[in-house]
């Protein structure tokens, strides 16, 4: 993508249903007469090939601490429904036996860019799981020995879950499936659809033991903190919360929509609700991740710098911008020393996405796959690569369509 095409990109923000149909001619258009590329790398797939098979985002490892065992999702279709109500299978990859796999449970609760928030419970991310659910008319998130199958559930389900596994942070997931499909569940309507900005908890601390909810923040706390004008009569919502690692803060989106226009800022909180902090308002911010507990890595816009890749220091208005020739939004995330950061593209105008390392040190940028995406697989059902790390910090897994329909695949990183 150059530079001219994200600038028309950004420009075509504020008419999304027009952006789809331009978007969509074009990249027929290029794709009908450019070189066909399936993919490119050394690129292995480990799930299994029969069903649609993916993990979900990008801020969490599909390993277990050992890097042997891996978490997958595997359903019957992704390219109908960003959320269907019917059961998603959770398999357990044996990375050591030729990737043989087991079935360990099903959910009734999953969407096709975040999967059922699947992951590995801390602090030892060896035997235990969490994963979301639906039971009994509610949502819910299910703790799990993958060794004695025995279950453990607690009364909601979750977003962010701290390294330690005492506690995790949630919110609406009906309220987010309607503002943003593909990101929350169609199990149940969303009580607050007649309310732009509703005087009630949109943020929840879970206290994983015991199984206590605390309401943390309402969408009024949102709007009430540091007030724009372009707040006014606009519906709110709040999502991609991600807690820092020794989980004492964590990172919110806060979006708004003036008709067809969105706003996004990012702010910061104390995992008890307190101390909210305003760390990027420029109208957008994109995909986040914790450098470490101080620094925040986001793709975002900066009023005098445009769009980029920015480190940002938490509390305070030091940013510097990184790596100026990627001028387009990607999912990143540091390894687990802080070695490199793998990010990833959308689909060119050849439908081929890719995924980038980086050297920390020298920020040196490699190529080191190269993926394409079938048509089908667009708009809200498309299947992002979310490249996540394992917990050696030398392989990535990425979700990929390449093949004709969702695989998890992984790259060696030397």
């Amino acid at each position: 993508m150059n530079r001219l095409e994200v600038y028309i990109s950004s420009r075509l923000n504020r008419s999304p249903k027009v952006k789809k149909v331009i978007k969509r001619l074009y990249q027929y258009g290029m794709y009908a007469i450019s070189p066909k590329i399936k993919c490119e790398g050394n690129i292995t797939r480990v799930s299994p090939n029969d069903g649609e098979c993916f993990f979900g985002y990008y801020d969490k490892s599909p390993w277990d601490q050992s890097d042997r065992y891996m978490l997958c999702l595997r359903v019957r279709n992704t390219f109908k429904s960003v959320a269907p109500k019917e059961p998603a299978e959770i398999l357990l990859i044996d990375t050591d036996n030729n990737n043989a796999y087991e079935v360990l449970t099903t959910t009734n609760a999953w969407n096709v860019q975040q999967g059922c928030m699947l992951q590995w419970l801390g602090p030892k991310f060896i035997d235990t799981i969490i994963f979301n659910d639906f039971q009994n008319g509610q949502y819910c998130s299910i703790v799990m020995n993958v060794h004695t199958k025995e279950k453990r559930t607690l009364p909601l389900p979750v977003y962010s879950v701290s390294n330690d596994g005492r506690f995790a942070l949630t919110l609406d997931f009906s309220r987010l499936h309607r503002l943003r499909p593909g990101y929350g569940y169609s199990n149940l309507p969303d009580s607050t659809k007649d309310v732009l900005c509703p005087d009630e908890p949109c943020i929840y601390h879970l206290d994983i033991e015991t199984g206590r909810v605390t309401p943390l923040l309402k969408y009024t706390d949102f709007v009430d903190f540091q007030t724009r004008p372009e707040m006014k009569n606009t519906e709110h919502k709040v999502n991609h919360i991600m807690i820092n690692p020794s989980g004492n803060r964590f990172m919110v989106l806060h979006r708004w929509f003036c008709g067809s226009r969105k706003y996004t800022r990012l702010l910061t909180v104390k995992c008890d609700g307190t101390d909210m902090f305003n760390l990027s308002d420029d109208d957008m911010t994109s995909h986040c991740c914790w450098k470490n507990d101080e620094e925040i890595l986001a793709y975002a816009h900066r009023k005098y710098n445009g769009d980029g890749y920015y480190l940002m220091k938490d509390k305070t208005q030091e940013v510097s911008r990184l790596w100026s020739e990627l001028i387009f939004d990607g999912h990143p995330s540091y390894s687990p020393h802080g070695t490199y950061i793998v990010t990833d593209t959308y689909p060119d105008r050849q439908r081929v996405a890719e995924i980038y390392c980086i050297d920390a040190k020298n920020n040196k940028i490699y190529t080191i796959a190269k993926v394409f995406a079938p048509f089908k697989y667009d708009n809200d059902v498309r299947c992002d690569l979310h490249p996540r790390w394992n917990r050696s910090g030398n392989m990535v897994c990425f979700d990929s369509v390449f093949e004709g329909c969702r695989g998890m695949y992984i790259i060696q990183v030397r």
